[in-house]
């Protein structure tokens, strides 16, 4: 009888073992509970006042260097401080190149990562949260802070614009202007397209995230890998190849800003970055279906 009684629970957490009474798997780690960790937490602070804080500096040094002039190159940062529409896309345009993959690899790249690197992992998927579970609430609130944080930095300069500059039509650079609503509507598909395209940058986080147990080390390598990325692209020897490189399509959406917008370049931007995105994300379900989570 001892010998039975001992052996029952054992039995009991078998594969084959009926699931406890009220348990449901897609209930497990609600994402309003994942992102109100994810908000508490002081590197999403970080991310907001920098990306928040970019507009001031740029509106500074604007008022100590001055105002760039019409003699300059036909670009989007001729006539930033005309309006508050041309000063934020003249905002957007210079952290386009690197400073906002910053955020979108920070949010992906300390997803699984930072829970193996606090020992919590093991006790999360043992509560039990389901591991195809776990990934999809870390990616999904982690796309959502990115959009928000992407999100920050255009609106941060439309208000400051409008103090600074005044709400005006906005002054397209190879002439002619549109109106403040139609070019705050173009500001908002051109934020968009941004996150798409941040979307290789995302996936890449996330797979080294499920790779390794440090979380530095999943947002340094998808930067770098980035920037290896956009080195390559310069590289004009490469020809036709740099169509298929997601850095090569990084400014299609200065087409946005056109009298008649051009939305090809977008659209190819697009798909070669999802292209990769879907890549990248199912070696990061493989890989995590299949790691020895001992963290």
């Amino acid at each position: 009888m001892t010998g039975t009684s001992r052996q029952a629970p054992a039995e009991a957490q078998g594969p084959h073992a009926p699931a406890a009474p009220g348990y449901a798997p897609r209930r497990t780690l609600p994402l309003r509970t994942e992102a109100i960790r994810q908000l508490r937490r002081r590197r999403t602070l970080v991310m907001a006042l920098l990306l928040a804080g970019l507009p001031c500096v740029v509106a500074a040094a604007f008022a100590v260097g001055g105002a760039p002039d019409g003699s300059e190159d036909a670009t989007l940062i001729r006539g930033a401080t005309a309006s508050a529409a041309n000063f934020a896309v003249a905002c957007l345009f210079l952290s386009t190149g690197f400073l906002l993959a910053v955020p979108v690899a920070l949010f992906f790249g300390d997803t699984v990562a930072s829970e193996a690197s606090w020992s919590s992992l093991r006790y999360l998927l043992a509560a039990p949260v389901p591991r195809g579970r776990l990934l999809a609430a870390k990616f999904a609130v982690a796309l959502a802070f990115s959009a928000v944080g992407l999100a920050l930095l255009p609106l941060t300069a439309l208000g400051l614009g409008a103090v600074l500059y005044g709400w005006g039509p906005l002054e397209l650079p190879t002439g002619g202007t549109l109106p403040a609503t139609e070019a705050a509507g173009r500001l908002a598909a051109v934020t968009a397209y941004v996150l798409a395209g941040h979307l290789v940058t995302a996936a890449l986080a996330f797979w080294l995230s499920t790779v390794t147990d440090a979380p530095l080390g999943a947002v340094g390598g998808a930067l770098g890998l980035t920037i290896v990325g956009s080195i390559l692209d310069a590289i004009t020897a490469l020809g036709d190849w740099r169509d298929f490189l997601p850095a090569h399509w990084s400014y299609a959406w200065a087409d946005a800003f056109q009298p008649r917008p051009e939305w090809t370049g977008m659209l190819q931007g697009t798909s070669v970055s999802l292209s990769y995105a879907l890549v990248l994300g199912a070696l990061a379900v493989r890989r995590f279906r299949a790691k020895d989570i001992v963290s």
